[in-house]
């Protein structure tokens, strides 16, 4: 039998990554999850729940903190005083709100910054795959959830790691009706996810992460209000 390669996991919490979560052990020995706290304000929520996902798969999770990321950006997820689009300002089926409402909730080089950490970590303790949660529904206006980018990191990476080290994404090509379909596959525990980008006892079902995740849910029959909000 041949060995796994290992694996580090980056894991918020949402559907995406927690889904990919899922599906990497299948594939590879994950030694590590790491869940990033930048001063959104769901922070603690995805940092409680992701201790729960990993807890309940008996995987090492550590926290990365990046203050300083908070104190740059102008992201409505970062900032109390700026507005997160909830509600009739959200349209997820309008190509042209979704392009605004992506800048609002845009945080500089999140991604990008994300992926690079995990590829220290992953040269560190010689893993050769970093996976992050992203999908092809939100790829459309957040190019850093892109297969393009997951090519481009993993090609410099080449030239920044000793190693390496590669970038996979399983969901990159799934829209969020397929990921929840793989969710459902994997049993992967519902009541944990934290898709939400306000930092509540339950999701606000509002937010456009809420919208795109629970419109998933109930196109695979879940009726995830009696999960979330019982």
């Amino acid at each position: 039998m041949l060995k796994k390669s290992k694996a580090i996991v980056l894991l918020s919490a949402g559907l995406d990554s927690t889904v990919n979560l899922f599906l990497a052990r299948h594939k590879y020995n994950i030694i590590l999850i790491l869940t990033f706290d930048y001063g959104q304000r769901a922070a603690d929520k995805e940092i409680s729940q992701s201790q729960k996902i990993a807890h309940q798969l008996n995987i090492p999770h550590q926290i990365i903190e990046m203050p300083w990321l908070q104190v740059i950006s102008k992201s409505s997820l970062n900032r109390e005083n700026v507005k997160i689009p909830t509600g009739k300002d959200v349209s997820i089926d309008d190509p042209a709100v979704s392009l605004q409402t992506a800048r609002s909730v845009w945080v500089p080089n999140r991604n990008g910054l994300f992926l690079n950490i995990a590829a220290a970590y992953a040269e560190s303790f010689d893993a050769d795959v970093i996976i992050p949660g992203f999908n092809l529904e939100e790829a459309q206006t957040f190019p850093d959830n892109s297969e393009d980018f997951i090519k481009s990191s993993t090609e410099a990476f080449k030239f920044s790691t000793q190693n390496h080290v590669r970038v996979e994404c399983f969901t990159v090509r799934m829209n969020k009706t397929e990921i929840v379909r793989h969710a459902l596959e994997q049993k992967v525990p519902l009541e944990l996810l934290w898709p939400c980008y306000f930092n509540n006892e339950i999701w606000c079902g509002q937010c456009e992460s809420c919208l795109r995740t629970g419109r998933a849910m109930k196109a695979n029959g879940v009726d995830y209000e009696k999960i979330i909000y019982k």
